[in-house]
């Protein structure tokens, strides 16, 4: 044999494991969309993690996770959203509500799972709950709903409040919306005022504090925000801290089922 033509063939063969590659399916991937940090996320990632395991989905090995987090900048939904559009992901989930308007937005075709605290139908998001229709479908963890029995809860531990504060995330939209029809109908029903305050930032919950602390309402209703959840050890500080408020409760439903 030429040493040309030996050549040849032995570049040939380097190139045989390169085109078999080339050849095999391309790996699934998912898409994770969440308003969070990754550092907030860490319990719920080793679950989600877990959960696809369990499925026999393991990351890195026959599945791949692009993972998408806006760090409590919730204007950067739609720009996360419409990224892991161009890449084609094969599915998106959803842990919260900003990130499972920003997906439904940016997709009529990928597939969107959803974990929410709220009435899937009553958003929008869903046809119905048995047949949803459309691209989305998930799991709603009657947070919302309970908003009503979270009232009633105030006020039995705070049994004379007539005036409750209401502090709600405007950045969360309909969720905030639904949560606020909710809460101004329970509190007709036991003849409650109530004064809604709004918070987007830890400095805008310092002043919500502020606001409180000059106004005095007799209990504080703290609505089921990611945000909140996230700075809950601030909202307990500032309850300390704030010498010339009143006792205030803070009723919050846990973190686990947090949308």
């Amino acid at each position: 044999m030429k040493r040309r033509e030996f050549i040849t063939l032995l570049g040939g063969a380097a190139a045989w494991p390169r085109a078999a590659g080339a050849q095999q399916p391309a790996m699934p991937v998912i898409g994770l969309l969440d308003s969070r940090s990754l550092d907030a996320m860490s319990d719920r990632l080793r679950a989600f993690r877990q959960g696809l395991k369990n499925a026999g989905h393991v990351e890195g090995e026959n599945v791949s996770i692009v993972y998408r987090f806006a760090e409590n900048q919730i204007d950067r939904m739609p720009e996360l959203a419409a990224e892991l559009v161009r890449r084609q992901v094969a599915v998106i989930v959803t842990t919260v509500g900003t990130a499972t308007f920003a997906a439904k937005a940016a997709t009529t075709t990928i597939p969107i799972v959803f974990l929410i605290g709220d009435d899937p139908v009553r958003l929008g998001l869903v046809a119905s709950l048995a047949r949803p229709s459309g691209n989305l479908t998930g799991i709603n963890v009657f947070t919302a709903e309970l908003t009503a029995k979270r009232l009633e809860l105030v006020r039995e531990l705070v049994p004379r409040a007539t005036r409750i504060a209401v502090l709600v995330n405007p950045a969360d939209g309909p969720i905030t919306e639904s949560t606020l029809r909710d809460v101004e109908a329970a509190a007709r029903a036991m003849a409650l005022q109530i004064q809604v305050l709004k918070a987007n930032s830890s400095r805008e919950i310092d002043a919500a504090f502020d606001t409180m602390a000059r106004e005095r309402p007799d209990a504080l209703f703290v609505a089921t925000n990611t945000l909140f959840i996230g700075r809950r050890i601030q909202l307990v500080q500032l309850r300390r801290s704030t010498g010339s408020l009143r006792p205030i409760r803070c009723v919050k439903w846990p973190k686990a089922a947090g949308s």
